[in-house]
């Protein structure tokens, strides 16, 4: 199990590694090409006021594609995150499974167990398999006394959830990133769409309170566009941490529910 966790691992990696570096180069085409469509401006023409709100957003700068860049990155990582943690839940219901597995340990149904975590499937039935492969191993070792057995167990299954927990875990934190900079990147992109407004106009050498209003707001579409791209990444971050939270918590329920069993049933042969 763990050559296989440790290939998952590599190949999420991997993923991250290329979805980087395509995600900013689609929002430079986008940018270039989609917004920056001649058609969105006056006169067919670029470098003239823009007439449509793609043409608006184009001219927020060099920051416009960044940030463009960063919500494809939200957005494909949250649709790998969703995929994933579906997919740790098994196929079945994460409650239902860890009440079945607690009445069957009670009733002494281990083989049912087992059945069970094989037709569940997921990370809460992996832990479950594993600790249960323990448990059986412990039945049948005679030269631990109980407290060792019920540590050996403990750890079995705690080792198999350090296995689990990072794959549920993965590529969070660039989520989380840009969940923290995306504000600021939208911050910077104002500032500088600000400084280039009142360069142009005091170029100008006369107020130009219609060029002057066109600069800032097309300053302030970074603002817009950045604290937009961090509101979703802190949903969908609070969201998939508190998923992952529900896992963990079905992963130590059952594991609870294993090292009792054994516990009160080692009680009873002795």
């Amino acid at each position: 199990m763990s050559k296989s966790k440790e290939s998952s691992g590599s190949l999420r990696s991997m993923f991250a590694a290329v979805v980087i570096p395509v995600a900013f180069v689609v929002a430079f085409i986008i940018y270039a090409y989609v917004l920056g469509d001649p058609s969105h401006f006056q006169g067919n023409d670029p470098e003239k006021n823009p007439n449509d709100t793609m043409g608006i957003i184009h001219k927020g700068g060099i920051i416009v594609p960044i940030l463009i860049g960063m919500l494809i990155l939200v957005i494909t990582f949250a649709i790998e995150r969703m995929l994933t943690i579906s997919k740790a839940k098994g196929s079945g219901n994460v409650e239902v499974f860890v009440k079945k597995i607690r009445g069957m340990m009670t009733s002494g149904d281990f083989n049912g167990a087992v059945t069970e975590c094989d037709r569940q499937k997921g990370s809460i039935a992996n832990v479950v398999r594993s600790g249960l492969s323990k448990y059986k191993e412990m039945e049948n070792e005679h030269g631990l006394d109980k407290e060792r057995k019920i540590l050996a167990i403990q750890k079995d299954i705690e080792e198999a959830t350090q296995l689990e927990l990072p794959m549920l875990e993965k590529n969070l934190v660039i989520i989380s990133t840009i969940a923290s900079i995306a504000t600021l990147m939208g911050l910077l992109g104002t500032v500088l769409g600000m400084i280039r407004a009142f360069k142009a106009l005091a170029a100008a050498g006369a107020p130009d309170a219609i060029a002057l209003s066109t600069g800032i707001s097309e300053a302030l579409i970074n603002t817009a566009f950045g604290i937009g791209t961090s509101a979703i990444a802190i949903i969908l971050y609070n969201y998939f941490t508190s998923k992952i939270d529900g896992l963990t918590y079905g992963i130590d329920e059952a594991g609870f529910s294993i090292v009792n069993t054994f516990a009160a049933k080692y009680k009873e042969n002795n």
